[in-house]
């Protein structure tokens, strides 16, 4: 029994160790990504409406304020459950995130009972991070596949600070109808697209693109978008989901709650 609580207690010293690293060097890397951007003194206008689908119009018209400051810096928390796969349980989770918009750019950090992940776009280039109570390492995603994927997760999120998405040199919207519309961005090399759909409230409910799955193909992603709230005088989704939309059904992975989201504080929340 003795030697049962030493090996426990020495296992446990072993894991608190192995987090305070991991979260020393997470509160360096947040540094390091707000540090690669800059700050816009750019003013929302309703005239920089004109020209765009009808719904993105009124999409913007609802969501944002006339003179509204462009969002540079973003950090939030949120709650939800995960599945790592399918046949898998829902398993609790909770994470903090942080987005830079002049440059494109997020560092994401959750943790569940058993793991750590760490998903990231920084600098162009994006990737994914797994490992078992922080100190095994059991996933290390790198590569071009990745970096698409992490752009499009940095550009799915801007919902959440929606002066990202406004027209700009890398970013462009197309007409579709008056339910939907077509969202384009470009950067270092690479393309992605989302196809957006909005409800009668104007409020984005859902984007649709084509997603690389980790290293193997391209398959349909959705996210699905709800229970809009206003902070700071901009309208955001607090519920998110999202879905693989694979050969063999729907996977629905990931369903996520905001809990704190704050705007132009640039630094890690110290928890």
């Amino acid at each position: 029994m003795i030697l049962t609580i030493i090996i426990l207690t020495g296992f446990l010293a072993f894991v608190f160790a192995a987090k305070t690293r991991a979260s020393i060097q997470f509160h360096k890397q947040v540094k390091r990504l707000f540090s690669l951007s800059e700050t816009s003194g750019n003013v929302f206008q309703y005239s920089q409406l004109e020209g765009l689908p009808a719904p993105v119009q009124r999409y913007f018209k609802h969501v944002l304020t006339d003179g509204q400051p462009y969002i540079n810096y973003v950090r939030l928390k949120h709650s939800g459950k995960f599945k790592t796969g399918p046949g898998k349980k829902w398993i609790n989770i909770v994470g903090e995130e942080y987005f830079t918009t002049a440059i494109p750019g997020f560092l994401w950090k959750c943790e569940t009972t058993t793991f750590t992940a760490k998903d990231f776009y920084i600098n162009g280039s994006g990737g994914l991070n797994v490992s078992l109570f922080s100190i095994y390492p059991i996933v290390n995603g790198r590569g071009r596949n990745f970096d698409q994927g992490e752009l499009l997760r940095w550009l799915a999120e801007s919902v959440w600070f929606p002066t990202n998405l406004l027209p700009s040199e890398n970013l462009r919207w197309e007409d579709i109808d008056s339910k939907t519309a077509k969202l384009i961005f470009q950067y270092q090399g690479l393309q992605v697209y989302y196809i957006v759909s909005f409800n009668e409230a104007d409020e984005i409910i859902q984007l649709e693109t084509r997603r690389y799955m980790g290293d193997t193909g391209l398959e349909t992603w959705l996210a699905k978008l709800s229970d809009y709230h206003r902070i700071n005088g901009v309208s955001i989704p607090y519920a998110t989901e999202a879905i693989w939309q694979l050969k063999e059904g729907a996977l629905s992975y990931a369903r996520f709650q905001l809990t704190n989201i704050q705007y132009n504080n640039p630094k890690a929340f110290n928890n």
